[in-house]
């Protein structure tokens, strides 16, 4: 009887593994067809499950006019929680798409170990010396900053320049310069 189900558990084990392939085939074809994937996919720290998290849950860009509105869909836009004379801490609205959020948030972390540009851009938010921000709202600026380049990306399909976007940024220029 422990060998029949050993053999079945094994059966459903090799139906399984085959039904993931066949759906990664089809992950595949469908990213072919997206415009501007190619160029998401050549930017170092980012695979094809990044981008078809990213367009499962965002959609067509077309329906987008402008990258804050993916941000907003994502609830990494910010809020400072204030009354009266009371000032209180700007803080993310979390009302949004939590798979968008926590799938941008994974890619973080590897895009800021990988990726130069990305680095860079993370030592500077830690490191400035006018309001540092704290290693999780980097990230979490990262994330807005990644948002969007795959906007702009998916838009007009070009390529990712890592030298660009950091001569994007007015103060990371002048730290260029000095290097």
């Amino acid at each position: 009887m422990a060998k029949l189900e050993l053999r079945t558990l094994i059966d459903k084990y090799e139906l399984i593994i085959e039904k993931f392939e066949e759906l990664e085939s089809n992950i595949d074809k469908l990213l072919e067809q997206i415009p501007g994937v190619e160029q998401m996919l050549a930017i170092k720290g980012i695979g094809k499950d990044t981008v078809a998290g990213f367009f499962s849950e965002v959609g067509d860009l077309s329906y987008y006019s402008h990258p804050r509105q993916i941000i907003k869909l994502a609830g990494l836009s910010l809020k400072e929680n204030t009354s009266g004379k009371h000032k209180g801490q700007t803080k993310i609205t979390k009302r949004g798409r939590k798979t968008l959020r926590a799938l941008l948030f994974r890619v973080a972390m590897p895009l800021v170990a990988k990726n130069t540009a990305f680095k860079a851009l993370h030592e500077y938010f830690t490191k400035r010396q006018n309001n540092p921000l704290k290693k999780m709202q980097s990230l979490i600026a990262i994330c807005n900053k990644l948002i969007r380049i795959l906007f702009t990306i998916g838009k007009k399909q070009c390529d990712f320049s890592e030298e660009r976007m950091l001569r994007d940024i007015p103060h990371m220029t002048v730290l260029q310069a000095a290097a």
